[in-house]
């Protein structure tokens, strides 16, 4: 097995890398809007400019114009994932080929957004084992897109891939985060990919919601240990269900104490958020943040989601958590963008090509 900094994804196929691959240890997601007077033009120049350096620095080369291409050549597990905002459909006169569901999300109940962390016509997930690479790849894709787009807003996370199946991570409430998830081939493949029933021109792409969530450790910190479980619907240790059994095991929503109540709260977390009909899954690949400024130090979630249509999947369990979780004592989503994440592409071509002839 190669170690991390040694592991290289193929840029090219017909869907994105950043999206079926583990997750790495670090990742960042910048989301930018186009500059004024943009046009179809424009993002096609765009999409050309970054097809060609994402391909060279996932494969471990420096882009054109890198004064640094020393930096690229350990790619250390890099991908890069393009999407594009609601507003680029419009601004780019792409209306015929936009999704219906690429649309705004909705404010839901809990939300107290900030506009700071939201929104964006396109947006880049950097991910990699190295914050050096991350660092790299950043700065030479922001450079590229000098006078074609500028950055609306950045956000960096961090992650420890060591918990069950590569898959799930702890956040620093200690939670077991990312334990069920979708297969992505198979049966469950059109939970995460567009097949060839959907919006044309977007079969191998998703979608990617991005939710920062805000998370209160001082008040988390007075919380006893069975509060805090009760809470959660799952075991602290190692993320297994309350109800028994190991971590893979479904929770049994159903199961009841001696006196007849529920094992399992009525507003835990795992209830709230258990899938109703086979639609309401996604594929989860959250990060951890930690802002400093000083000796103000704000931590949380960047939750990030990938379906293939958000509509239907992520937002009536949105609406669920956000009605009835007990976590919301504790956490207050603060950031919410959605962007629709182009298929990939194969050599020669540039991504997005189908959508901007």
């Amino acid at each position: 097995m190669a170690l991390p900094g040694e592991v290289v994804h193929t840029f090219h196929g017909a869907r994105q890398a950043g999206i079926a691959e583990p997750p790495q240890a670090w990742s960042t997601l910048i989301a930018f809007d186009l500059t004024e007077g943009a046009d179809r033009e424009r993002v096609r120049r765009l999409m050309r400019v970054w097809t060609d350096d994402i391909d060279r620095l996932m494969s471990g080369r420096g882009t054109l114009t890198d004064q640094e291409p020393e930096l690229a050549r350990r790619s250390a597990g890099l991908t890069v994932t393009v999407g594009w905002g609601p507003r680029l459909f419009v601004v780019a006169d792409l209306q015929e080929v936009r999704p219906t569901w690429a649309v705004d999300l909705p404010e839901f109940s809990h939300d107290e957004l900030d506009q700071a962390y939201g929104g964006g016509d396109l947006v880049l997930q950097i991910s990699a084992h190295s914050p050096i690479t991350v660092a790299h790849a950043q700065r030479q894709l922001t450079t590229s897109a000098t006078g074609m787009a500028s950055t609306r807003w950045v956000q960096p996370g961090f992650r420890e891939p060591m918990e069950y199946h590569g898959w799930s991570m702890r956040n620093l409430f200690g939670q077991v985060d990312g334990t069920v998830q979708p297969r992505f081939e198979g049966a469950d493949a059109d939970l995460v990919w567009i097949g060839s029933d959907g919006p044309a021109g977007w079969r191998h792409g998703s979608s990617m919601v991005v939710r920062r969530i805000a998370m209160r450790l001082d008040a988390w910190d007075r919380v006893g240990r069975t509060g805090r479980e009760n809470a959660i619907g799952r075991h602290l240790d190692d993320g297994s269900p309350i109800t028994g059994g190991p971590v893979d095991s479904p929770v049994d929503l159903a199961a009841t104490l001696d006196n007849g109540l529920p094992v399992v709260d009525g507003a835990a977390h795992v209830r709230r958020a258990a899938a109703t009909t086979r639609e309401e899954q996604f594929l989860r690949r959250p990060y951890t943040y930690q802002d400093i400024d000083g000796s103000d130090v704000r931590t949380g979630l960047v939750f990030v989601t990938y379906q293939a249509d958000p509509v239907r999947q992520f937002v009536p369990v949105q609406r669920r958590l956000a009605d009835g979780d007990l976590m919301n004592l504790w956490t207050t989503p603060v950031g919410s963008a959605l962007f629709a994440v182009l298929p990939g592409c194969s050599p020669g071509r540039y991504l997005g090509q189908d959508l901007l002839i």
